[in-house]
């Protein structure tokens, strides 16, 4: 992957598959630390001790349709590589959190790429999901809750046109403001 929010994409989809009801995002821009974190959790099934084990190997994957799984070895590496860590936690039918860290001016730090479109992408594609997504610094925090969204529309899909309009607008006005919106 070429970008951190195609990989955020990537573990936010192995959420949804994990059957996760609510996925927070959160992306830390700490600038005078030169120190950006990605944090991910769910509340889907989970893993159980061996499969925690294993999962950085890119040869475990609990897909059938293939038996290599790159997304959360890729993402390790991402980080890795850019002077940071990697963590990952789960337990069995309470979810999962991955967190990793990079040093913002690292040489091989991967830019962070469309992070607002691909949070518009999951919101208005995952309707049956909420998410939380917050975006801080050390000055600021925004964040994006929908079911703050959905109390406040109702049953108006996030697909129509004039709502994704103003999630669109909302996720690039206030969570991309935070940390400038280039990474």
């Amino acid at each position: 992957m070429r970008e951190l929010a195609l990989n955020i994409l990537d573990i936010a989809e192995n959420s949804l598959a994990a059957g996760a009801k609510l996925i927070e995002i959160v992306l830390g821009v700490y600038r005078e630390k030169d120190e950006m974190s990605i944090m991910i959790r769910d509340d889907g099934c989970g893993m159980d001790k061996d499969t925690l084990s294993r999962v950085t190997d890119p040869f475990t994957t609990s897909r059938t349709t293939r038996s290599v799984g790159m997304g959360i070895p890729l993402f390790k590496f991402s980080a890795e590589s850019a002077g940071g860590t990697f963590s990952i936690f789960s337990e069995r039918g309470k979810g999962t959190k991955v967190l990793a860290t990079y040093r913002i001016s690292h040489i091989d730090r991967m830019p962070l790429g469309d992070f607002g479109g691909v949070i518009l992408q999951l919101v208005t594609m995952n309707e049956k999901v909420d998410f939380l997504v917050t975006v801080k610094s050390s000055e600021r925090q925004e964040t994006l809750d929908t079911r703050e969204v959905r109390n406040i529309l109702g049953e108006v899909s996030f697909r129509e046109p004039q709502v994704r309009a103003f999630l669109k607008e909302y996720i690039q006005e206030n969570l991309v403001s935070v940390y400038g919106g280039r990474l």
